[in-house]
């Protein structure tokens, strides 16, 4: 449920109504941020706390509590004097034993400085002045010249917490948690630069109601979807992958696709390859991929198939063939790439798709489809999907699964380290595996985006990883660890 900063405060003076206190959300909240941070950051280190005066900052104040308590320095680089300070927040500054108020913050080179964002909330407006401005100076040059890492609490401060807009100087934030439901602000497209990485922190008593009926992905949200294995389970209750993709100069992405497709629990993968290249993806795929040999596209045996992925790296020779493919199978189809390609000179095929379709283009294949033409990514994904009756996964910094009569969900996973080759043939070959076993192409997409973007973020968080050197290949040997963190993760 997405909701305006209107209805959040009328929701918390419903549940104060019903008995729900400041002091116990405040609580609730802090504590869920800082589970938000180990996530992240599994070992302690540094981190600076940029306090507001008001209950933002006491949210702050109490990460900063749970933080110490771990192991880490904390320290406190206030907006207003103590006499300014609002109750709650003075009182939980007070209490706080281990923090250091200090007037300037001076990096130690060669460590990561973690910062935290606790300045304004979604009752500020206009744009930021005097001290609070210069803070978030300050904490966007350690950012940008220190390599810290910043987290905002409920919203980057400095955003226009009911359109989106950045009417001045805002913190650019890596992560930014948000407390009780997702404000419309921070899915907009004009916040995504800012508001980075987006976690929920559900408080309770408080009941959201009346609000956008879209929603982010979560790890607590799509834990139904993936139910623990049956112990009698075999490899056919996993579904049989076929995967079409790769030609010569282009074998890396057929190989890309298909080791997904086993990481992501596909129980039999098959790579169909031409005469010319079958031989080399032979010898190079993973053992667990079978690769056969076909003369044309129209040996594909699809009648023994649970789902077939079409279109990494297959070229422009074959459009023909790819648009009979994506009309005429009767299996569930994920439709990437050259296979778009090939729809989009005539995309009305998908009004006549004989089953189910999954298309994921990025955002200029998606262009090819259907011109943006000004629209909002939601309208445009949104526009599609009620023209023609598909699954549409519009790639992005801020991934939107549509489809007609459903609310669209917003993946809240990733990072800028995704953006380079072979990502996408990954996403492809997790979302072929998860309908192969049984998931329908709206539920592969939702948690096909989300294992992925995860699978990134643990490969540098967790590994040995930068932004810089993140690979498709790393994201592939992290899926095993993103399936877990979907279990265990609290964000």
């Amino acid at each position: 449920m997405i909701i305006t900063p209107f209805q959040m405060k009328a929701v918390e003076e419903e549940a104060f109504r019903n008995g729900a206190t400041p002091e116990g959300l405040m609580e609730v909240a802090g504590e869920g941020i800082a589970r938000c941070i180990g996530e992240f950051f599994p070992e302690p280190g540094t981190a600076v706390l940029y306090c507001g005066r008001g209950n933002n900052g006491g949210d702050g104040l109490v990460v900063a509590r749970h933080l110490i308590s771990w192991g880490w320095r904390v320290l406190i680089r206030l907006s207003a004097p103590e006499s300014d300070m609002a109750e709650l927040p003075l009182r939980h500054l007070r209490s706080l034993q281990g923090g250091e108020i200090v007037s300037f913050v001076t990096p130690i080179p060669g460590e990561q400085i973690l910062l935290i964002d606790a300045l304004l909330g979604i009752g500020s407006v206009g744009v930021p002045r005097g001290t609070t401005k210069d803070l978030i100076s300050e904490l966007n040059a350690l950012r940008s010249k220190s390599g810290g890492f910043t987290v905002a609490v409920d919203l980057p401060s400095g955003l226009d917490a009911s359109s989106g807009e950045i009417p001045g100087e805002c913190v650019q934030a890596d992560l930014t948690v948000t407390l009780g439901a997702v404000k419309t602000a921070l899915l907009a497209d004009t916040a995504t630069p800012v508001v980075g990485r987006l976690a929920l922190v559900e408080l309770p008593g408080v009941t959201i109601a009346g609000g956008d009926s879209a929603s982010i992905s979560t790890s607590i949200a799509l834990r139904s979807l993936l139910p623990t294995r049956n112990f009698d389970s075999y490899k056919g209750t996993y579904g049989n992958i076929g995967i079409l993709a790769g030609s010569l100069g282009f074998l890396g992405a057929a190989r890309l696709c298909s080791s997904a497709a086993v990481h992501a629990g596909g129980g039999l993968v098959t790579l169909y390859a031409l005469p010319d290249c079958h031989d080399l993806l032979a010898a190079t795929c993973i053992p667990e991929v079978m690769v056969q040999r076909i003369a044309s596209y129209s040996e594909i045996p699809t009648d023994k198939l649970d789902v077939l992925a079409l279109g990494p790296g297959l070229g422009p020779e074959y459009h023909e063939e790819l648009r009979r493919l994506v009309r005429e199978s009767r299996i569930p189809c994920v439709v990437d790439a050259d296979a778009l390609n090939a729809v989009a000179s005539d995309p009305a095929l998908l009004a006549q798709c004989a089953g189910p379709r999954l298309l994921t283009p990025h955002p200029g294949e998606m262009e090819r489809l259907c011109p943006r033409v000004g629209k909002t990514r939601r309208e445009w994904a949104t526009e599609f999907t009620q023209k023609y009756p598909i699954t549409l996964l519009l790639k992005g910094s801020r991934t939107i699964i549509a489809e007609e009569g459903m609310p669209p969900v917003f993946n809240s996973t990733g990072n800028p380290g995704m953006g380079s080759g072979g990502m996408g043939d990954v996403l492809t070959g997790v979302t072929a595996a998860l309908m192969g076993s049984g998931k329908s192409p709206r539920e592969a997409a939702i948690l096909g985006a989300w294992l992925c973007g995860r699978a990134a973020e643990i490969a540098i968080f967790n590994g040995s990883d930068s932004q810089e050197s993140l690979s498709a290949t790393s994201v592939i040997h992290r899926l095993g660890l993103a399936f877990q963190s979907l279990r265990n993760c609290k964000c």
